[in-house]
């Protein structure tokens, strides 16, 4: 593995503010940041993905595994990363890491304050794991990571005012602005799936109800589906047909597949979580006003059957429709792996500071040789 291990400092205030003042140069660092390959680490509710990236934003190589359960220890998800990393780092010349975690980040990106499918709680993940991969580590949200990499490399090339939208078994987002991630004071900006739509509307996860992520979502899309099946509605026998009368075996995925094989039903559902996207989407460029909202997560594999009723859906809803100039919709373009791009990508602006660093420690260190030889060699001259 070639790393800092020989020659990096203990982890201080150095490496501290190093890291805080990536957020205020992103725009200007990508484009001189060091041309070096780095580790994204993409960590889900069921997967933990990692990947060596190079500069373009090309997958060299790609592991995966299980995410542990979300009872087990905080411990425990690390040592998954760090062998991950290290399984790499054999074949690799790592430079830096980067992780998108499916959780709230704080401003410093430091700690998982809370990740609803893992037992962090508070977790000073970054530097635990810069002390065990002696490696420069950065830790984001993973719709922040995601959204960095469809501005960088997909759907999201050349906007400089961009809102990306994750549509998974939640609703996750992120903000890009003059191609700088906009975190917010707390670092827990971008969670657009517990807006509320419907007051007193479904009980979401959060504790409230109505968020927009039980109405516009992998898990709204399934829970519709099933409660049809169970009602026995006539418009659901082809699905109840398809999985022989199991309905907890339906899946999203399986409704995208019969909607595109002309299912009447499952086509409705996703006009159903189209709609509502749109709704919301609407409400966001009220908001923000972006120039581009860049739809991504495992939902958004139904592509047109989901995109043209959030289309119609905006344009419905939008304020000052008609009278502004509307943003564009599109889906995104690097899939499921985007999460993991954009963690080693961002990674890669903290890896010229280290790189600095250990070429000084290095110089040092050569230079300590050359005086201790030339030592040697006077007092071993008669």
């Amino acid at each position: 593995m070639s790393t800092y291990r020989d020659f990096t400092a203990p982890i201080g205030s150095r490496r501290a503010t190093a890291l805080r003042t990536v957020g205020t140069r992103e725009r200007r660092s990508h484009l001189t940041a060091p041309r070096v390959p780095t580790v994204g680490i993409d960590i889900g509710g069921t997967k933990v993905m990692a990947g060596v990236v190079d500069a373009d934003g090309n997958i060299l190589e790609m592991l995966r595994t299980e995410t542990p359960d979300k009872s087990k220890s905080p411990k425990v998800v690390e040592d998954t990363i760090a062998e991950l990393v290290l399984d790499l780092s054999d074949r690799h010349d790592v430079h830096a890491v980067g992780i998108g975690a499916a959780g709230w980040v704080d401003a410093d990106r430091n700690r998982v304050l809370f990740a609803p499918h893992l037992s962090w709680r508070n977790e000073p993940l970054r530097d635990r794991l810069s002390g065990r991969l002696s490696v420069p580590v950065l830790v984001d949200n993973d719709a922040n990571t995601a959204a960095w990499a469809e501005w960088r490399f997909g759907a999201g090339r050349g906007e400089d005012h961009l809102v990306m939208i994750t549509l998974g078994t939640g609703i996750g987002g992120a903000i890009l602005e003059d191609g700088q991630v906009k975190r917010g004071k707390y670092g827990v900006a971008g969670e657009f799936g517990h807006m509320q739509v419907v007051p007193g509307g479904h009980r979401c996860p959060c504790g409230n109800r109505g968020c927009w992520e039980q109405y516009s979502s992998g898990n709204a899309l399934v829970r519709e589906a099933r409660e049809l099946a169970a009602a026995d509605s006539p418009v659901a026998y082809g699905i109840i047909e398809h999985v022989k009368g199991s309905i907890g075996d339906i899946t999203g995925p399986m409704i995208t597949e019969l909607a595109r094989d002309g299912d009447a039903m499952c086509i409705e559902l996703l006009q159903d979580i189209g709609q509502w996207l749109g709704v919301g989407i609407a409400n966001l460029a009220a908001a923000l006003d972006p120039s581009c909202f860049v739809i991504g997560g495992g939902v958004s594999a139904a592509d047109d059957l989901l995109i043209g009723p959030a289309r119609d859906a905006f344009k419905r809803h939008l304020t000052g429709r008609g009278y502004r100039p509307e943003a564009r919709i599109v889906r995104a373009q690097l899939g499921p792996e985007a999460g993991m791009v954009g963690a080693a990508d961002l990674a890669r602006l903290v890896a010229r500071r280290f790189r600095r660093a250990k070429r000084r420690r290095v110089e040092r260190f050569e230079r300590y040789e050359r005086y201790t030889q030339s030592l040697r060699s006077t007092q071993e001259t008669p």
